[in-house]
C-alpha cells in the first residue's frame, strides 16, 4: 500500500521514478537525478517461501544470501548465482548469470506492478529470458516463483564453492567495480576483445580496466561517473577500430 501510494503522488507531481535493486550494475550520473529513487529494502520486500520444490522470494531479498539458504534447505537450481551481488528482483530484471547459467532457467512466475500502481502475475509461457534481458516492461518487479530441485546439500555446496573459486581467480572480486561493463558479443568474450585491443590498465581520471579482467572498470580513490563513461567510450572507440564490433552496455547509466 505505501509503494502504490508513493507510485500515486509522484505521478501526480510527474516526477520520473526510478526504480533501484542494489545497484550492483549501475552507474548514476555526478549531477544525481531530477527523480524520485525507489528502492524495495523493508523486510516485507525480502521474504522467501519455500512450498516443495517452489520458493517464492520477494524482489529485495539478497541473491548471495538466497543462495546459502537454498544450498542449507537442499535445494538445487540457482547455484549459478553464486557471487553475483545484488537484488532479486534487479537479476530477474536483467536475467543476471554468467557462464554456469542465469536466474531465468529458473522462474516460473513473476508478481509485477505497473507504473499506475496496478498488480499482475506473469507465467512462464508469457515471459522471455535472454542473455542479459527479459520482455518484462513493468515498472516493479514485487516477488518471483522459483522452480528448484531436492538435492544433496553437501554436492550443492560443492558446486557453490567450485564457482566462487572460479570466481575469485577470475574476476576482481574485493574491488569497488559495477560488475561486467559489456554484454558479450555472439560468439566472443568482451572481455577477450578488450584485452586484445591492449586496453588493461588503461586509467582515465580515477576508472581503470581491470587488469585481472578487462570487462571490469574498477573505481579507485576518487573516481567520478564522468571518469567511468569516459572510459567506457574509450574502450567501445579502440574495439570498434581494431576488430569492427560495437560492444553494447550491460551496466546501466541513469543521467
Amino acid at each position: 500500500e505505501q509503494l502504490e501510494e508513493i507510485v500515486q503522488r509522484c505521478n501526480e507531481n510527474e516526477i520520473p521514478i526510478y526504480v533501484m535493486g542494489f545497484g550492483s550494475n549501475l552507474l548514476i550520473s555526478d549531477d544525481g537525478l531530477r527523480a524520485a529513487v525507489i528502492k524495495l529494502e523493508a523486510k516485507d520486500f525480502a521474504q522467501t517461501q519455500f512450498d516443495s520444490e517452489q520458493l517464492t522470494v520477494w524482489a529485495g531479498a539478497e541473491l548471495s544470501e538466497l543462495v546459502l539458504t537454498c544450498v542449507q534447505k537442499g535445494f538445487s537450481g540457482i547455484e549459478a548465482l553464486t557471487g553475483i551481488p545484488g537484488s532479486v528482483g534487479g537479476a530477474v530484471r536483467m536475467n543476471a548469470g554468467g557462464n554456469f547459467g542465469d536466474i531465468g532457467a529458473a522462474v516460473e512466475t513473476v508478481t509485477l506492478m505497473d507504473n499506475q500502481g496496478n498488480i499482475f502475475e506473469k507465467s512462464k509461457p508469457e515471459l522471455m529470458f535472454d542473455y542479459r534481458r527479459t520482455n518484462i516492461t513493468a515498472k516493479f518487479i514485487l516477488n518471483a516463483t522459483l522452480k528448484l530441485a531436492a538435492a544433496d546439500p553437501e554436492q550443492i555446496m560443492r558446486t557453490v564453492k567450485e564457482i566462487w573459486i572460479y570466481k575469485k581467480n577470475n574476476q576482481p572480486l574485493n574491488t569497488r567495480n559495477c560488475g561486467c561493463i559489456f554484454k558479450n558479443p555472439r560468439g566472443v568474450s568482451a572481455g577477450a576483445l578488450v584485452d586484445r585491443a591492449g586496453l588493461k590498465g588503461l586509467q582515465i581520471g580515477g576508472a581503470i580496466v581491470s587488469e585481472k579482467h578487462a570487462n571490469f572498470i574498477i573505481a579507485e580513490k576518487g573516481c567520478k561517473s564522468r571518469d567511468v563513461i569516459r572510459l567506457i567510450d574509450a574502450i567501445k572507440q579502440r574495439v570498434k577500430e581494431q576488430f569492427g564490433i560495437e560492444l553494447e552496455l550491460e551496466i546501466e547509466i541513469w543521467d
